[in-house]
């Protein structure tokens, strides 16, 4: 079938509102591109340190497949404080202070409670997933000392960070919709490996592992009776309730991620500037979903789109300037990763591999990540659930498995693995 060509005068409408629309997204993309590439010069430094625990990697088998969740869970939970605190600011109820009962204060006590649970849970999830699948572990008492003692460790300094983003979002006029998600990401991988490598440390110390086992579930079980009864931590209790299931089940898609590069790990450990790919890439494709559901979020309280399945004129704005985002972020990637990796003597495929493989897995999952940012926002809004809750865990949870799926597709398909 023939296809008719433009007039002059279509041709003419189209830049104009492409035009208009840059315009438009200007002052939106400026702020997101800066985030993201704070976000990646943290991942990429995080990418350094995985590839060079190509020794610990070897050393604790299993553990890689724990890696993703603990990286991610960093994400889940500080990226969703930071949207529901975009919100507050959106609504005019955060006070730019931590008190006890406020909104912020209520957030960062369910924060920190869902710390403690969900990092226990992901032990859990990863023992059982890798021995499901009969890929040789660590003890579960080794997987629960990496992971509670590394989580509370970085989730101390993610917390701070968040904290001071809403702050600074609030003094300078920034969205916060378009910088929490990125930076927050990146502070949670720039901190959360090299305290996961810390910790190993603790594994062949005798009985400690199985006292920090024993400790974790006595204050897991201790936190959740106190708030429980407490009359003081509604929000708390409301944010807990709403999130445990989704971040577990977020953590379950991320063990599932860590155990598809656990099952390709040879490859990686052939080139180990591999490695240093795997976190900005998966970070920046969740980074970008995020962006997006956090825009969306706001919207959708604020009124200004409907929940509908087929996106709206202003959706469809948020979804370009997601995409517009992508292309230079993942060319970044592929090019930063490569000369990083070069330039510290870590063996690459080559640049024009490692930027193939990052512009075409990129572009499948920032597919992904627009598809599952805008269905969850839709869905949970739709049956009276808070986005803010659900957004950020489900789309980095998934672009976790989405990325690392589309990461080994890609080298398949460029002959980088076999």
């Amino acid at each position: 079938m023939k296809i008719p060509h433009l007039s002059a005068s279509s041709r003419r409408l189209i830049r104009r509102r492409f035009a208009a629309l840059i315009g438009r997204q200007r002052t939106n993309f400026r702020q997101g591109f800066a985030a993201l590439m704070v976000s990646s010069a943290g991942d990429l430094a995080a990418g350094l340190a995985l590839g060079f625990m190509t020794g610990t990697l070897e050393r604790f088998p299993g553990l890689i497949v724990l890696v993703p969740a603990a990286i991610g869970m960093r994400g889940n939970i500080f990226g969703a404080l930071g949207s529901r605190l975009g919100t507050a600011i959106h609504t005019g109820e955060f006070e730019g202070r931590v008190e006890k009962r406020n909104v912020a204060g209520q957030n960062v006590m369910a924060s920190a409670a869902l710390t403690l649970y969900v990092s226990i849970a992901l032990a859990v999830l990863a023992k059982e997933v890798a021995r499901l699948f009969n890929v040789e572990t660590i003890p579960l008492s080794h997987y629960v000392t990496v992971s509670v003692i590394g989580g509370l460790l970085s989730s101390l300094v993610v917390l701070a960070i968040t904290l001071w983003v809403a702050t600074m979002s609030v003094r300078r006029e920034w969205d916060m919709d378009n910088v929490a998600a990125p930076v927050v990401t990146a502070a949670g991988d720039l901190v959360t490996l090299p305290a996961l490598w810390l910790t190993t440390f603790l594994l062949p110390m005798g009985r400690l592992p199985d006292l920090v086992f024993i400790l974790s579930v006595l204050a897991a079980v201790i936190t959740l009776l106190y708030q429980l009864r407490s009359r003081n931590y509604a929000v708390s209790r409301r944010v807990v309730r709403a999130s445990i299931a989704v971040l577990v089940v977020a953590g379950l898609v991320d063990v599932v991620a860590g155990l598809t590069i656990e099952k390709r790990l040879e490859s990686f450990l052939l080139y180990p500037g591999l490695l240093v790919l795997i976190p900005p890439f998966l970070e920046d494709a969740g980074a970008l979903g995020g962006i997006l559901s956090a825009r969306l979020s706001s919207k959708l309280h604020l009124g200004s789109i409907p929940a509908q399945a087929i996106p709206s004129r202003r959706s469809w704005e948020d979804i370009f300037l997601t995409f517009l985002l992508g292309v230079p972020v993942f060319l970044l990637v592929g090019l930063s990763g490569t000369l990083v990796s070069q330039a510290v003597g870590l063996a690459t495929p080559g640049l024009a591999q490692m930027l193939a493989l990052t512009m075409i897995a990129g572009a499948i999952a920032t597919t992904g990540a627009v598809f599952v940012a805008y269905y969850t926002a839709m869905i949970s809004f739709r049956h009276g659930l808070d986005p803010d809750n659900y957004g950020i865990p489900v789309v980095t949870s998934s672009m976790d498995l989405i990325g690392a799926g589309a990461l080994i597709l890609s080298m398949v398909w460029l002959g980088i693995a076999g």
